[in-house]
């Protein structure tokens, strides 16, 4: 996928809502453009949160690459991340990433290529429990809704594009 150098940096963030460690079951739904992620959401995320029973909702805007897969949480320290702050259970944004640098220079063969374009990209990495997930794209949000609401946000969330 991509090979670090010495420029990425881990940070870890609060962008999203913080996912259970136990179980969290990610799915993964993506287009062209946009990328949703729906999990179980810590317990107690909310006040008065019963145990599983809120999910968190994720989409990433503006997406240009995502992964689900390998590692888990007991071979995180096999990412080439895990030296940089890279954790189990967590949320982080990887500052000057070169997987976007990676994404910037494949697009240069374009003929309107512009290195400007890619400076909104942000490459997010949440690490569950039986998986990692990294995403480079512009923006993110998340909400944590009760698992009936989840069920009709999820079936219409890629449709929000005009």
């Amino acid at each position: 996928m991509y090979v670090i150098d010495e420029r990425d940096r881990v940070v870890e963030i609060d962008a999203a809502p913080a996912h259970s460690a136990g179980a969290p079951e990610p799915v993964v739904k993506a287009d062209e453009f946009t990328v949703a992620v729906r999990y179980y959401a810590r317990e107690g995320e909310r006040p008065g949160a019963e145990t599983r029973d809120e999910i968190a909702l994720v989409t990433f805007n503006d997406c240009w690459a995502h992964y689900l897969g390998p590692p888990n949480d007991e071979a995180l320290s096999g990412h080439p991340l895990y030296e940089r702050g890279l954790k189990s259970y967590g949320i982080f944004e990887v500052k000057d990433s070169s997987w976007i640098r990676l994404i910037e220079k494949r697009n240069r063969v374009h003929d309107r290529h512009s290195p400007a374009r890619y400076s909104a990209l942000r490459h997010f990495i949440f690490t569950f429990h039986d998986s990692t997930f990294e995403c480079v794209a512009e923006g993110v949000t998340g909400e944590t809704v009760s698992e009936k609401d989840a069920e009709v946000l999820w079936a219409s969330i890629l449709n929000q594009r005009p």
